[in-house]
């Protein structure tokens, strides 16, 4: 092995270190410098870069021994962050960031590195580009989930079962009756939950198009990266791509039809149930309202209020 004894210490960035200790995980920030310096010796990486991150992962560009870019994830391990490998593995390089190496005691990760600096927000056709993010689910949702995500079905049984409690703190009676409406079209479809191998989190700023000069035989032109994968109904997939460049929408003259018009173009697309779809679909918008109530929102957010009663209207 052939360390580099000189290199710099990690400092983990600010906004990453706030994050984590608003999350409960301030000791594992803390320990993020070690744990980074342990894999760079581990695998024989040279740090190339300055470090990049979201709200819990921390991604390190390196060269590998023979010169070779690579990436360095590190993150916490829970529920969101568990089945990563196992999704990429599934998926294959062909529509998902190749996974180089992986540990599974600490959830680090080595992936190839993509071009950061090409995701789909940089497509000026915001249409287009929602259309490549679907030509890609479609490709995703292909494939069954391996064994051991979590699954559709209890996700929405804790949603409703949260539900009650969450849904007084609402100030406005019309969010109550919308939260309602998106409870009833999740009992709706819940029985059937599906199988497929979801993303998850599938927007445009989680696909990016590969380094140039990569080897481009069989591969998708753009790729999926940074999955939070389950077992489920693709449906429950739209949401965050529906909410790309939300001025688009919010400036159109009829609100509701620019939703629908993206909503019947992602459903065409992947090949989707425009019902089951919309159920689903209600449900995400769900799930995103009790999460924002429970850090203490007192008012659904404008985006999901517009995109659920675009779809309960159409």
């Amino acid at each position: 092995m052939t360390a580099d004894r000189t290199r710099r210490r990690l400092r983990v960035p600010a906004a990453l270190a706030a994050s984590l200790a608003e999350d409960g995980r301030r000791a594992w920030a803390e320990a993020l410098p070690d744990l980074a310096e342990r894999f760079l010796d581990r695998w024989d990486l040279r740090p190339d870069g300055p470090a990049m991150h979201g709200a819990v992962a921390l991604v390190l560009p390196v060269l590998r021994s023979d010169g070779t870019p690579a990436v360095l994830k590190l993150q916490p391990v829970d529920e969101e962050t568990r089945g990563e490998p196992a999704a990429l593995r599934t998926w294959g390089n062909r529509l998902a960031v190749d996974l180089l190496d992986h540990d599974p005691a600490t959830g680090t990760m080595l992936l190839e590195r993509l071009d950061a600096s090409r995701t789909l927000e940089t497509v000026p056709d915001g249409m287009r580009a929602l259309r490549v993010l679907s030509e890609l689910l479609a490709r995703l949702i292909a494939s069954p989930a391996p064994p051991g995500l979590p699954g559709l079905a209890d996700i929405a049984q804790d949603m409703l079962d949260r539900l009650p409690g969450s849904a007084d703190r609402l100030a406005d009676p019309a969010d109550r009756r919308l939260l309602a409406a998106c409870a009833a079209a999740t009992r709706e479809v819940m029985d059937d939950p599906g199988d497929r191998l979801l993303h998850w989190d599938l927007h445009y700023a989680n696909v990016l198009a590969p380094l140039p000069g990569t080897p481009a035989q069989g591969r998708a032109d753009w790729i999926a990266i940074d999955p939070k994968p389950l077992a489920g109904d693709p449906g429950f997939e739209l949401l965050p791509a529906l909410r790309n460049r939300w001025d688009d929408v919010a400036g159109a003259a009829d609100v509701p039809r620019a939703v629908r018009r993206r909503f019947d173009l992602m459903t065409e697309v992947v090949g989707l149930d425009r019902g089951r779809a919309t159920a689903w679909t209600l449900a995400r918008v769900l799930q995103d309202a009790l999460w924002d109530i429970e850090d203490g929102a007192t008012a659904l957010d404008e985006q999901q209020t517009a995109i659920a009663e675009a779809l309960l209207g159409g």
